[in-house]
């Protein structure tokens, strides 16, 4: 469809709007994938086809548009609420009436139970997408009663193209490697892309390389070094949560609460990418020390990762990069201690790579 075609790749959620464009839509459909991978401005595109204005609905001005979002790191049951009653007024200009429910995944107990009522017998008018990054916790009951749309992490490729167009000024080295940090996906490439992300890229490259260079490396100064970027990612988002919730009628408890989940949220999510690029770099480092350095992720750190690639070092690097695979499968599952579950990290790392 012409109107997914500006969205990169994602052939198989193509595939199936296209089919629902062209058939009768489903009542719900719950988009899932990893974030920055495109499934907002896939369902905008998709609203914008089934209320025959898509100018409109992007610029959020269609009345047959509802969007509901959370605001800090939750839906709760008074929007959900709020949403039900406007899902029983019959569409304005168009044959239907579309309900973007963007973050699904932070609904809360309530609020998704009092969804699942409405998507167990909708009006015939309404057509309800929800879009999440974890499906995981979203009740079974409410994924059954939705058609799944699954959106994957784009091609080192794609991203690449989205990073020429903003910066086309980089140098060729540069590029590559950030397109390869990003992991597939967009938002990764904008905090990147951010005035500071330079220094915090240097500093956890110094941090990974001092795991193995450093004959006193201390593991609690590594994590003090990497929790101060994290750290900072939070305070950001902070301030914008702030921002916003000071338009709101908010008791001075409820801001500092939805200011402080939203200030958790961001630092859970900067250390998952600090995890993954630290993974990569001692997988950079069993990649060069088998020949294969045009694979390297940092690739604009060729000469260290050159450097450092013994054959000797080849077989702890491996083990490292495992290592801390596995604090991040444990931290995108669960709620840890950060500074305990990395001083370990660097324990272990240590381990690995300082014999």
């Amino acid at each position: 469809m012409v109107s997914f075609a500006t969205l990169p790749e994602q052939a198989e959620a193509k595939r199936l709007l296209a089919a629902a464009l062209a058939d009768h839509p489903a009542h719900a459909y719950l988009f899932h994938g990893p974030r920055g991978v495109g499934k907002r401005a896939a369902a905008f595109a998709f609203a914008g086809e089934l209320l025959g204005d898509r100018a409109r609905v992007e610029r959020r001005l269609h009345p047959d548009l509802y969007i509901l979002e959370p605001l800090g790191d939750q839906i709760r049951i008074d929007a959900v609420r709020e949403l039900r009653r406007d899902l029983h007024m019959r569409p304005f200009e168009a044959d239907r009436r579309v309900y973007l429910l963007l973050g699904a995944d932070e609904l809360n107990t309530d609020a998704a139970d009092a969804l699942l009522k409405d998507l167990e017998e909708p009006p015939p008018y309404a057509v309800v997408v929800l879009v999440a990054d974890d499906l995981g916790p979203l009740p079974e009951t409410l994924r059954s009663r939705c058609q799944l749309v699954p959106f994957r992490r784009l091609s080192e490729r794609a991203v690449r193209e989205a990073l020429d167009a903003r910066r086309p000024d980089l140098p060729e080295a540069e590029a590559t490697a950030l397109a390869r940090v990003a992991a597939g996906r967009l938002d990764r490439l904008e905090r990147l892309l951010d005035a500071d992300a330079a220094a915090r890229r240097a500093v956890l490259v110094e941090v990974a390389r001092s795991v193995y260079h450093d004959s006193e490396f201390v593991p609690a100064d590594a994590v003090a070094r990497v929790l101060a970027g994290v750290r900072a990612h939070g305070e950001a988002a902070r301030a914008v949560a702030e921002e916003q919730l000071a338009a709101l009628e908010l008791s001075a408890r409820e801001a500092e609460q939805r200011a402080r989940r939203a200030q958790f949220g961001a630092e859970r999510e900067e250390l998952l990418a600090v995890l993954e690029e630290l993974a990569a770099w001692y997988r950079d480092l069993v990649a060069v020390a088998v020949g294969a350095r045009e694979a390297a992720v940092h690739y604009d750190r060729l000469p260290e990762l050159e450097e450092d690639a013994t054959r000797e070092r080849m077989l702890g690097a491996e083990e490292a990069s495992e290592t801390v695979r596995e604090l991040w499968r444990a931290h995108a599952e669960f709620n840890l201690n950060q500074s305990l579950a990395l001083e370990a990290l660097f324990v272990r790392l240590r381990r690995a790579l300082g014999r």
